[in-house]
């Protein structure tokens, strides 16, 4: 005998906590602006009217760690800038997830030189990666929606 005998019409729905729990956090993200470079104004016609990363549950960017839990680093990140980033980083609560929007924040883009880190991950751990010099809004939003596939695939960690 199968559910469907057993609830009859009653449209019971069944899932997991983790199913659950994952799909309240894809919904309720609060990213923290952090715009460096040309990136940075992608960023933010990615949250204008017309793109609307409000359809994600993305109202707007916060400017405190405390209040977010996904941090887009758009744009090139200097050695002197790589502390604060690296510090504001570890004052964001957990569960917290990184993009690295734009060539800079990924790989150093034009700037090889020494004062410019070669990508965000090596003072971060970066989930998402996204592509372009500077990525248009979509790019962001298609990373956003990436990184959503990935949340809903977490297990929940038990903290001890």
């Amino acid at each position: 005998m199968g559910i469907e005998q057993k609830a009859g019409s009653m449209g019971v729905v069944t899932t997991t906590l983790e199913q659950a729990v994952n799909w309240a956090r894809t919904g309720s993200m609060w990213p923290m602006l952090f715009g460096l470079a040309c990136c940075a104004i992608e960023m933010m016609a990615a949250q204008a009217s017309n793109y609307d990363m409000s359809r994600f549950g993305m109202e707007l960017m916060r400017a405190s760690p405390r209040q977010s839990d996904l941090m887009i680093v758009a744009g090139r990140v200097s050695r002197k800038m790589a502390p604060v980033l690296r510090q504001l980083y570890d004052q964001m609560p957990d569960p917290k997830w990184v993009i690295a929007m734009g060539d800079c924040a990924s790989c150093g883009g034009v700037f090889n030189n020494y004062a410019i880190l070669q990508g965000v991950d090596e003072i971060v751990p970066v989930d998402v990666y996204v592509a372009g010099c500077p990525p248009r809004p979509e790019a962001l939003i298609h990373g956003v929606i990436t990184l959503h596939e990935k949340v809903r695939g977490e297990k929940i960690k038990t903290w001890a």
